[in-house]
């Protein structure tokens, strides 16, 4: 699946393949002392993020890709 920005979507697949591997090779096997995709991811959500102020894709009062930097203080 393409990225939401085209521009993206090469690291999409470069952070999926990372954190595939990882998993499959390292987290399941009980050897999840960390995920070395961390880099990968970062640098994808900015891309992300951009792409889609760029295209003008309302997201407010979404929370993706990572924690939100507002949390509520009561969720009645």
């Amino acid at each position: 699946m393409n990225s939401v920005g085209e521009a993206c979507t090469d690291m999409k697949r470069e952070y999926d393949q990372c954190f595939n591997r990882w998993f499959a090779e390292k987290f399941l096997k009980g050897e999840g002392s960390g995920d070395p995709c961390t880099d990968l991811f970062k640098r994808y959500q900015q891309c992300v993020q951009k792409a889609i102020k760029e295209k003008e894709i309302p997201i407010e009062g979404l929370e993706f890709m990572g924690h939100s930097k507002e949390k509520s203080e009561s969720s009645s």
